[in-house]
This record gives C-alpha cells, structure tokens and sequence, in this order.
C-alpha cells in the first residue's frame, strides 16, 4: 500500500534536508539557452570499482565511471535508450542487416597523454576502431568479452582461435573493414537487426593503440579516451575525480562547448545510510536506490511533503531492465542434480519477500530470467515458479535429500555494499530452513572478489544480479548460453557464470538470433526461456525497480531502465 503512494507521487516527490553547495566553490557561468556551465557533480558508489578497461568492464560500477571518459561509434540516448549517434556521425544498414557501415566524425581528439609523446593527442580515425574491434576478439586473460562479436561477426572465431594458438591471423578479424580513415565496416553471418546495441557497448568503445602499448594491464586505471571528461585522480577505494575534457567535440544545439561540468567525483561509501546522511547534509548530488531499512522513513515524509510541508529534493522512480538472481554452480556435483535446483526454486516465496522485505520496492521474479518491460514479450506465456512448499518438499526427496537429510549445510555467498542483499538473504535462509530444512550459512566479501571467486568456479550458490548492456531480451537470455562456458572449470566464465549447457536451449537462442522480425524472434526466445525455467537454471529473486534522490538544482539528467548515465549534458540551476 505505501509503495503505490511512492509511485503515485513519483513526479513530484521530494524529501527532507537542506541542500549544500554543489559547485564546491567554484564559478559557474551563464549560457546561452539558459544552461549554466561549472560545478562538481558528485556521486556516491557503495561498492569499489574493478576495472576501467574497456574489455573487463563486468560491473556497474566500473561502467558508470568510464562512461564518462570513453566513447563508441553509437550510444544510447539517456531518455529512452534509443540508439543514437556518438563518434560515428552516420550510418547505414543493408536490406538484411548483416552489414553496418559508419561514417566516423572528423576532428575529434583523443584525451591528451604522455603516450602519444610530444604531440599530447592526436584524431580518431577508423584504423583505431579496427585496432579495438579486434582485440575484442584476442584470446587473452584482459578479454572478457568476445562473447559480443562471438558467432556473429564474420572471421570473429577463426581470430580468436588464430590468436589463443598464438598465431594472430594477418589483417585481424576478416568482418571488421577500414573502407577508408573515417569509414569502418562490420559485416555479420547472418542477419542481426539489433546489433547496433552490441556496437553502443562499452566492450566497443575505441582507444588509441599507443596507450594499450605503453600502459598494457595498467589501463585498469589509467584511461585514454575521447569522452566528455577525463581521468584526473584515481585513488582506489577512496575517490576517482574526472575533470571536464577541454577539446571534447561535443557541442549543444546553441553551440555550447559541452560538457556543462567542471568535474565529476566519484566516493565510495560502503553504507546506504552513511551515504544518505552526506546526501541530506548537501555533500551529494544524487542518491541511487534507499536502503531497505530506510524507505518507511522516506515514504512518512513523502506524505508530510503531500500535506504542503517543504520538498527541497526531487525523486525519481522508474522499472528497472534488472534480475536479481541466486546461482547454482551447474558443474558441480551438488548442483547438477536438478530436482534440487528445482525444490529451491518452489519453497521461496517470492511475492512475502517483496512486499514486506523490499517493501514494495520491486516485482517478484515469478516468469523468468528476462525482467519485465519488455513491449511484445508476453511474460504470460512463461510457466515459472509459485510458492509451493508441499511441492518443494516432494522434489527434494526426489533429489534424494527427503527433509533435508544428507544435505551439508550450504553457503550462500554474497558481496558487501549494502544491507538489501543481506536481508532478503536472511529471509530466504529462513524459507529454505523452514520449508525444506535446509541449513544456508552466509559467505560475505568484497564485491571483486566475490565476481573472482564465481567466475571461475571457486563457489556454488552465490547471489548475482544482471542489468541489461542493452535494451534487448537477448541480453539476458545470453547469461545461460552454453557455448560460452570455457572447458576448463578453472578458466574465468564471466557471462555464463552459472556455466549451464542444455542443447535445446541453445539451439532456440541461435535461431532466434539469426530472426529479424521482432514478433517471431521473442517467441523463440520465450521458448528458450521456458526451457531454462524447467531445468531451473538459476533462483530467480525480483525484477528490481531504480530509484534516485537527487538535489533540486540538478538538470538534464532523466532517468532510465537500464541507470544509462550521461553527464555531458548535466548542469546545475537554481530554482528561479
């Protein structure tokens, strides 16, 4: 019931606190168009980043960050996640859609840095988007995502192949094509009408080879882009300042120099409340998500604000392309016992965890991997899980574990930052207790290694979470694709990180894939959906919900269902 209030109230909303001064004291200026130029954004990130190299970039963290600094051929737009142009100023798309061409911009600049010797900088031209594309496809330990050109762009496969037996292949991956300095090409094996979200992926954002050249594994902190703001200081777990890119190429409609922002400020409070606290003191510009354990107190004052009392803050609230999930390790011999999975599945009663943990703050997962939000996707289609302890019950003996008997404790590990993961964790340590007599322990660590330690197999049973790259089902679907599990269980599976292999399953992905008309390509993949729900894939939780608290002089900054952040728009204005 309160939670209806807060959505109701969603364009209006705003809470206590008086606010601070945003532009740590710096001059802000006056523009054409009413913009105002100047300011320090600042922004609060409860978990550490874990790599700023385009290529392992696997958390949000780290891609909120760098977003900033580096830049593709496309991008999304920060209002509806269309596609729209970045450095490529155009491009075409044949009848069929296995052939993108890009006409890349002129004139633009790489961030000044020692790399490039006594000239600082120099232009983007299409050699350096061959240069990238490529790597994306090189079999090496800071790749973690050829899995995007993987079985879709044409000589992807034979490169990466000719580079793991290290013997790269002369002239690179044979689809990636430099017609002339400022025109790539990238041709597919079959028709894919939404790769244009692949190429909006941070994976495909373009740096100069000079940098990867001097810097190599050091560019996990050290970033060379082209983006509206640059790398001024990176202290790991402390601060990251990024600092307004003068020669950025970007302009306004009214021809003003972008970006607005002088800097952006980067802090890494571990705890929601700690990190609320600085919100309402004014020493942050933005709040990303409430702590769980706060939202009553927001929504009590939300209905004083309701009542004519002061609301110096605006909320936004927004659906969320975002599953928040449980993983089994499918190549153990615990989890590879379906019946299992499935008995977990059944005795979790999502909807309870939903209203009275998240307090309303979300949708309980009760279809499938893909979130809800998706126009044309028909969830009702999708047979998932109710609560059903009786039948929990039943396949668990089925499983061989009748009770709970012969089933060593489990361990659920999850990372820290925050206290949501924890008390949902709490709860459904207490539903498996009571409904299947399972006994769960809690393993709590640090975000980066708890990706560490899931990613190549060292855990069984761990909390995950998956925001989409892209507004496309396929995004999701991709996590349980089985032909990107590495042979070897030591080797890093960054995407299929639950490592599940079903032959019905992929086969329906592929054929989707290859589907251009939209109605029949979701039916294909609702099918592959439905097989991974029947194998019990993954422990499905919610279908999460984005709300932001941000500081009433804040502008141009909307929000979006994937929390696509673009400040080189963003600028500060009081109230008039």
């Amino acid at each position: 019931m309160k939670k209806t209030v807060f959505l109701l109230s969603a364009a209006a909303l705003l809470l206590w606190g008086c606010p601070g001064p945003t532009d740590s004291g710096q001059q802000v200026q006056e523009l054409p168009g009413g913009k105002v130029a100047g300011g320090v954004f600042r922004i609060n990130e409860v978990e550490d980043f874990r790599n700023l190299y385009p290529l392992e970039i696997t958390e949000v963290t780290s891609f909120r960050i760098t977003n900033q600094i580096y830049e593709g051929l496309v991008k999304f737009n920060q209002k509806d996640l269309s596609i729209i142009p970045s450095l490529a100023e155009s491009w075409e798309v044949n009848e069929d859609a296995t052939s993108f061409t890009f006409k890349i911009r002129k004139g633009v600049k790489f961030h000044e840095d020692e790399c490039f010797g006594e000239t600082k900088t120099r232009e983007v031209n299409a050699h350096d988007f061959k240069y990238c594309l490529d790597r994306l496809c090189v079999a090496t330990p800071d790749n973690q995502m050829f899995w995007l050109f993987q079985g879709k762009v044409i000589g992807a496969d034979e490169y990466y192949e000719s580079t793991y037996n290290d013997s790269p292949l002369e002239g690179g991956v044979e689809g990636v094509k430099v017609i002339d300095d400022y025109t790539i090409q990238i041709n597919l094996k079959f028709p894919f009408a939404g790769f244009l979200n692949i190429i909006a992926h941070s994976a495909c954002w373009v740096y100069p080879k000079e940098a990867y050249e001097k810097y190599g594994i050091e560019m996990r902190v050290t970033c060379v882009g082209t983006g509206a703001f640059k790398v001024k200081t990176v202290e790991e777990g402390k601060v990251v300042i990024l600092e307004k890119n003068p020669n950025y190429w970007g302009k306004d409609k009214h021809g003003n120099q972008l970006p607005y922002l002088d800097a952006i400020k980067f802090s890494f409070l571990k705890e929601k409340k700690s990190e609320l606290f600085e919100f309402r003191k004014g020493n942050l510009d933005m709040v990303f998500k409430l702590p769980l354990e706060m939202i009553d107190d927001v929504l009590g004052e939300l209905e004083e604000a309701k009542e004519g009392g002061n609301m110096p803050f605006n909320i936004q609230v927004t659906p969320a392309m975002v599953i928040q999930y449980y993983g089994f390790q499918h190549k153990s011999a615990l989890f590879s016992n379906k019946k299992l999975r499935l008995a977990m599945n059944y005795a979790i009663d999502r909807e309870t965890i939903v209203t009275y943990t998240l307090q309303g703050d979300g949708t309980a997962a009760t279809y499938g991997i893909v979130p809800i939000g998706f126009k044309g996707y028909e969830y009702d289609s999708l047979k998932g899980y109710n609560f059903d302890p009786e039948k929990a019950r039943k396949l668990l003996a089925e499983a061989g574990y009748p009770n709970g008997e012969g089933l060593e404790p489990l361990t659920l590990q999850l990372n820290s930052g925050g206290s949501n993961n924890i008390m949902i964790a709490e709860v459904i340590q207490s539903q498996l207790k009571e409904n299947l007599n399972i006994t769960v322990k809690m393993d709590v660590m640090p975000f980066a290694q708890h990706l560490e330690k899931l990613e190549t197999g060292n855990t069984l049973f761990w909390r995950s979470a998956w925001l989409a790259d892209y507004p496309d089902p396929e995004n999701f679907l991709t996590l349980l694709y089985g032909k990107l599990v590495p042979e070897e269980l030591s080797s890093k599976s960054y995407v299929n990180s639950v490592r599940y292999q079903n032959e019905e399953y992929d086969a329906l992905f592929e054929q989707a894939l290859q589907t251009v008309d939209k109605a029949a390509r979701y039916r294909l993949y609702r099918m592959a959906e439905q097989v991974m729900l029947d194998d019990a894939a993954i422990m499905p939780i919610y279908y999460d919900e984005f709300t932001r608290l941000l500081q009433k002089n804040v502008r141009n900054f909307p929000a979006n269902a994937a929390e696509y952040r673009d400040l080189s728009e963003v600028y500060f204005k009081d109230e008039e």
